[in-house]
């Protein structure tokens, strides 16, 4: 089975010279949100972001910090009064793209591709917003059957407006078993103990937490920003580091292999 991130993972970090948006970024700064709520999200961001990668913070100083800012970003997303019916349209009018392959080949293509054809489970397990990183799936047309994605998922009223999260709340760092209780999507797939898991950053590293009996696990990390700074550390903790390279084509060689033998 594969494992993986979404956000700057199997979407891009870099497009056209500037940073790509993640799922929250694209809902941040759309339309259907007020200049305040913009400015608000804006600054728990300039608040928050440094705590999430200060390497000399402990994960469980940053804990209870990562859940405090999810919680008040998500509050001011329910402020806004968002309309289900406008989330299809957000993300068509974003800079939202998933990575690509070789010469701009769709690399996220081939990738969703070859596991849908051969039957392997894909497990996206985002801190994103689940029903932004769906849409822009199902509008690269690749949301296969085979597909799972466990997120922070909106509730509509019968009017069809945004009146909560659903919980549990995912955050950068409890990516593990502690949110995916009560899933019970790993036990289904108990024959499957070889796994691919792709992320980006250190959080990551415990997306198959939840795994109950792995025989063969390979980590690939995408290391996108301070390369140099992080090198190390990703190193020792992912198997594969991908520096700066927006492509899947490194994934989607060694599932090749792989799923050729």
């Amino acid at each position: 089975q594969v494992i993986s991130d979404f956000d700057m993972t199997l979407s891009r970090f870099g497009c056209n010279g500037r940073r790509c948006p993640t799922s929250h970024n694209i809902l941040d700064t759309s339309r259907v949100i007020s200049e305040d709520g913009k400015k608000k999200l804006k600054d728990l961001l300039h608040y928050y972001y440094p705590i999430e990668i200060d390497p000399n913070r402990t994960l469980e100083e940053k804990r209870p910090l990562m859940v405090e800012w999810w919680t008040k970003a998500h509050e001011l997303l329910v402020q806004q009064k968002i309309h289900k019916g406008d989330i299809a349209q957000i993300v068509r009018e974003s800079e939202a793209m998933l990575r690509y392959g070789h010469e701009m080949w769709d690399g996220f293509k081939e990738f969703f591709d070859q596991l849908h054809k051969n039957n392997v489970p894909l497990f996206i397990f985002s801190a994103g917003v689940g029903d932004i990183l769906e849409e822009i799936i199902r509008q690269a047309n690749v949301f296969y059957p085979n597909v799972n994605v466990v997120s922070n998922y909106m509730d509509f009223n019968d009017d069809g407006v945004l009146t909560h999260f659903k919980g549990p709340l995912i955050h950068t760092y409890n990516k593990n078993n502690t949110v995916l209780q009560g899933t019970g999507y790993f036990q289904q797939l108990s024959t499957r103990t070889s796994i691919i898991l792709l992320g980006d950053s250190m959080g990551d590293l415990t997306m198959a937490d939840g795994v109950p009996s792995v025989e063969n696990i390979l980590k690939i990390g995408f290391l996108n920003d301070k390369v140099e700074e992080r090198r190390g550390k990703y190193l020792d903790s992912y198997d594969i580091v991908l520096e700066s390279d927006e492509t899947l084509d490194v994934v989607n060689g060694v599932l090749h292999y792989i799923l050729a033998e």
